[in-house]
């Protein structure tokens, strides 16, 4: 089944917006000093929520499915 918004139709773009996120980026120094990142992890204390990419109106209903979906 596919996910279409509901307000706008969009079946193809969307997004999650995640609160009270904390990102650590592991970096290492070059010769030359400048920095690559070589990994990173975040942890997410709040809550995660879906949106279309269309017209921004939040997809709660959807976001179940949406989690399902993610390979």
């Amino acid at each position: 089944m596919k996910i279409s918004c509901p307000y706008c139709g969009n079946d193809t773009d969307f997004y999650e917006v995640a609160e009270g996120v904390t990102i650590t980026t592991f970096y290492v120094q070059n010769e030359d000093g400048s920095f690559s990142a070589v990994s990173d992890d975040s942890e997410i204390q709040g809550e995660v929520r879906l949106f279309c990419g269309e017209c921004h109106k939040e997809l709660k209903e959807y976001h179940n499915h949406f989690l399902d979906m993610l390979f």
